[in-house]
């Protein structure tokens, strides 16, 4: 009876502990890597439409010929970026915005990832506002 005991107790303790372990990986995978607004970037904008300064829109540029040498977003659509592209004497100075953190080591965190702007180019801004170190104007 009581190694029958001490069977159930280990039965037991193995599954608290494997919903435990569980609850940990549960918080990764909704929470991974996850891209929010800083407070500094929020404020930037108020402080940018309060002074009645205009930031730069920046449209999607899609990577037409990537599919043909298999380079393609985590959903199979085609990759892209944001590029403001330098005129007059910066002609040659280019401002590029690389969706970053597009690492997933795992099948949950790849599928749960290719449902947002990092796994998907269908999930991205068309337009961003080029602000902060993106702007083109030094003053900012």
């Amino acid at each position: 009876m009581r190694m029958g005991n001490l069977l159930w107790f280990g039965i037991v303790a193995a599954l608290v502990f494997s919903f435990w372990v569980d609850s940990f990986s549960a918080y990764e995978y909704h929470h991974f890597n996850e891209t929010e607004l800083s407070l500094l970037e929020s404020q930037e904008q108020v402080h940018s439409s309060l002074l009645g300064r205009t930031s730069v829109m920046v449209g999607l540029t899609v990577i037409q010929s990537a599919a043909g040498k298999g380079a393609v977003c985590l959903d199979g659509t085609l990759p892209a970026y944001h590029l403001h592209r330098g005129y007059g004497s910066g002609a040659n100075s280019w401002i590029v915005n690389l969706e970053g953190g597009g690492w997933c080591n795992d099948v949950r965190s790849c599928v749960y990832r290719k449902k947002t702007q990092r796994g998907s180019s269908t999930c991205m801004e068309k337009q961003i506002p080029f602000t902060g170190i993106l702007s083109n104007n030094v003053g900012r």
